[in-house]
Order: C-alpha cells, then sequence, then structure tokens
C-alpha cells in the first residue's frame, strides 16, 4: 500500500506540475472573472491587464479611455507598451491590409488569424474582435456562434458590432446573454454602406442626429458595455454621451465622448500608396510620419544593393577558418569546380 501511494502521489504531483506549466503559459483573459472561485490562473492584476471594471472606473473618474486599432503581432506590441487601454482588431483589415475599397470582403476566418495575431503581442490591452459583415445578422444562433469563435479561436475579450437595424439590436442582447462583452457601433456603420450610399457621416439633420442617439441608447439596453460614435458632429456625439451611462468612444466624432479610438497605420501616418491616401479618413491626425522614414530606407536599401556596398563585411558575420578553407578550396578543386574554388578565395580575401 506504500509503494502505490507513493505512486499515486508522484503521478499528482506530476500532473500538478504539468497544469502549473500550462496556466503559466495561459494569456490571463480579462474575461476570466476577477474573483476566481475555481483552481486555474491566477486573479488578475489590475494594473496588468485592462478588464470591463478598469473602464467603468475610469468612466466614472472621468478619465479618457483610449483605444487603437490594430490588425497584426507588431501593432499589438507596441499598442501594448503604449499602455493603450483597448486594441481593437477591425474589420477595417479588409482595406488597410488586404487592399479591398470596404470592409465588405473580409471574413471570419481571415479576421481570427488578424485576432490571434493581435492577441499574441497585445498583452495588457482588453481585446475586441469586429464581427465581420454577414456573420451575424441572419440569426441570433448565428451572432452568438460567431462572437463565441471570436473569443475561443481568437483570442480576444470581447467583441464590436455594427448596431442600427433591429436585427443588430436583437444579435447584440443574444451575445451579451452568452456572457460575452459587446461593443456597439452607430453613427457610419461601413457595413451598411449600400444603405447609406457610401461612408458618409451621419446625425447632420434632425432625423439623422435623434437616430444616432436612438440607436446607442438601444445598444446600451441591449447591454454593450460602450458604443462608438463614427463620423457624426461634435454636438450629436456630446448628447449621446449625456444621454448614455456606459462610456462613448468617438472616431470622427469630436472631442465629446468618453475616449477616442484611431486605426494604428492612419496615426502613425504610415501608408503613402495612393490606394491607402484614398481610405485614409479625414478626421485622422497623424502623430508620425513613418511611411516616410520607410520609403527612405527602403530606397537606400535598394541603393546599397544595387551599388554592391550591402552586404559589406559587417553584415557577413559568419566566418570559415583558414584551415577549414584550404581543406574546402582543396576538396572543390577534386571535384572539378575550380572556378568556384578561386570565387571562394576571392571571397574570403575580400571579407
Amino acid at each position: 500500500m506504500v509503494f502505490f501511494g507513493s505512486i499515486s502521489r508522484g503521478i499528482s504531483s506530476s500532473l500538478s506540475k504539468t497544469r502549473y506549466t500550462h496556466y503559466r503559459k495561459l494569456r490571463f483573459l480579462s474575461n476570466i472573472p476577477e474573483n476566481t472561485v475555481y483552481g486555474g490562473p491566477k486573479p488578475q492584476n489590475p494594473n496588468q491587464r485592462v478588464t470591463l471594471m478598469t473602464l467603468r472606473q475610469k468612466y466614472k473618474k472621468g478619465e479618457a479611455i483610449t483605444m487603437v486599432t490594430g490588425y497584426d503581432y507588431p501593432s499589438g506590441v507596441h499598442i501594448d507598451i503604449a499602455g493603450i487601454d483597448i486594441c481593437l482588431v477591425g474589420d477595417s483589415a479588409s482595406m488597410v491590409v488586404h487592399g479591398h475599397d470596404t470592409t465588405l470582403p473580409i471574413t471570419i476566418d481571415e479576421m481570427l488569424v488578424h485576432c490571434r495575431a493581435v492577441a499574441r503581442g497585445a498583452k495588457r490591452p482588453l481585446l475586441v474582435g469586429d464581427l465581420p459583415f454577414g456573420t451575424y445578422e441572419s440569426s441570433t444562433k448565428q451572432a452568438v456562434d460567431t462572437a463565441v469563435r471570436v473569443l475561443k479561436e481568437g483570442g480576444m475579450d470581447a467583441i464590436k458590432l455594427e448596431g442600427g437595424a433591429p436585427s443588430r439590436i436583437t444579435a447584440a442582447k443574444a451575445i451579451v446573454e452568452a456572457g460575452i462583452a459587446v461593443i456597439g457601433h452607430v453613427g457610419l456603420t461601413p457595413q451598411a454602406i449600400s444603405v447609406l450610399g457610401g461612408f458618409r457621416p451621419q446625425g447632420r439633420n434632425i432625423d439623422s442626429a435623434v437616430k444616432v442617439v436612438e440607436t446607442a441608447m438601444a445598444l446600451q439596453e441591449a447591454g454593450c458595455f460602450s458604443v462608438v460614435l463614427e463620423c457624426v458632429p461634435a454636438p450629436v456625439a456630446a448628447a449621446t454621451t449625456s444621454a448614455l451611462s456606459i462610456p462613448t468612444i468617438g472616431i470622427g466624432a469630436g472631442p465629446f465622448c468618453s475616449g477616442q479610438v484611431l486605426v494604428y497605420h492612419d496615426l502613425l501616418g504610415m501608408m503613402q500608396h495612393p490606394h491607402h491616401a484614398k481610405v485614409t479618413p479625414k478626421f485622422c491626425k497623424q502623430f508620425g510620419q513613418v511611411g516616410d522614414v520607410i520609403n527612405k530606407a527602403l530606397l537606400e536599401y535598394k541603393e546599397e544593393v544595387t551599388n554592391g556596398s550591402f552586404p559589406g563585411s559587417a553584415h557577413s558575420p559568419y566566418k570559415i577558418g583558414a584551415a577549414d578553407m584550404d581543406g574546402f578550396l582543396n576538396e572543390l578543386q577534386k571535384l572539378g569546380f575550380n572556378d568556384a574554388a578561386s570565387a571562394a578565395a576571392a571571397a574570403a580575401e575580400k571579407i
């Protein structure tokens, strides 16, 4: 019995170590309750991970919420290091990354690739994944199933969907009731451009302005924890922010929102191609001119490769010893590769 007890304790200890090692590798998602009641990942440190509670506290204190839209691992890392509150993996990747003219073509599978890449890089921000067009409008079941995939397969903490139509409000409510945090989106809703007649600002007349407020209120009642206001006049955004008891995140909606969001590539001034100039919004401020730096670096690279100055000895770090070099030359000559031997000898002399 002592023998079997020893084996049992050994197996138990091994399993415990395996579980511990596994949990240490997990990213502690903010959709795990902050006060956990089960054995598993340790309770989260609010100073390290942005959660819904973090955002609620900032909102109550009147502190501005920062959001940046990113699409890959490098942008996720940069957003993380900067201490941005929310990282949105937006369906605008369709335009910015994939080169389409609208957000409509991107698929859920493509979105999940972007989500996973961002999740690997951004450990601190609340991660929000967009539900792409055609993945949540048909039924509440479709909406919930897609939202579940974004969390389970994409590593996101919450989802965002575009509000407006009653079916989308219903979808938001169903997703919230399924236990998934939701950000709503009103004003210019890019997925509805066929109805809106293009990328047009909203709320510029009485009926449209009232609709912005009413739709935001409906999303709040559906359980959304925040609402994005896109391309609406500042007074309309101010009215909406005042009417709601949840944060508003503005994008082209003026300064009277609870927070702001811009696309990573846009705010860095990264894109210089005519396509990106065409899709870069008027409201975006460029906080850098990274695109100019990239273009300059690429031109210098091309020039140095063309004139033969790159790579020089400083960037040819791998060496072969003199004895091995002599042996290598002899082997080449034995094989009849005399020209190759001469080329190798000349290269060794030059480096």
